[in-house]
């Protein structure tokens, strides 16, 4: 498989972008809510379908009023799509650049751990080859698998 994480990320390029949503998380923290995973649950969610139909109902509540029950506060119903709608742009941007990073973590954890079960490999078989050294080395790197664990062959004569 090609290697295709080839450059470094500078970790003053890690630190500034951590510090960049430090400051993203702060800017829209007074507007932001946290729900808990029932929350989340029961909720109603506005898809792309709802979406359009609950930016219809707000236009129809002020274009006719006629029609809106005296229980319904149209100003509440505005805001609340409104911060819908404005956040929808954040959040796509936030989604799309959580997948690239996402992808981007996955792809260098594949690199790393292919290149680690190599040389795990290469000390597997300079232990079982008697390489004191290479044994102690193996016996610790083996712990990651547990289930699999063979030892050495022991080239010493009984």
């Amino acid at each position: 498989m090609e290697d295709k994480i080839t450059t470094p990320i500078p970790g003053a390029v890690i630190d500034q972008a951590i510090q960049k949503i430090n400051e993203l998380k702060a800017l829209l923290a007074p507007y932001t809510h946290t729900l808990t995973a029932a929350e989340r649950q029961s909720i109603l969610k506005m898809s792309n379908k709802s979406y359009t139909f609950v930016g219809k109902v707000v236009d129809y509540c002020f274009k006719n009023p006629e029609f809106k029950p005296g229980y319904l506060d149209e100003a509440a119903l505005k805001m609340d799509f409104d911060t819908a709608d404005g956040l929808r742009p954040v959040l796509e941007q936030c989604n799309q650049l959580a997948v690239n990073i996402d992808d981007t973590v996955m792809l260098a954890g594949n690199e790393a751990f292919t290149n680690a079960l190599v040389y795990y490999s290469a000390v597997r078989t300079a232990a079982k080859n008697g390489e004191t050294h290479a044994k102690v080395v193996f016996e610790d790197l083996s712990e990651r698998f547990p289930g699999r664990r063979t030892k050495p062959a022991d080239n010493t004569t009984k």
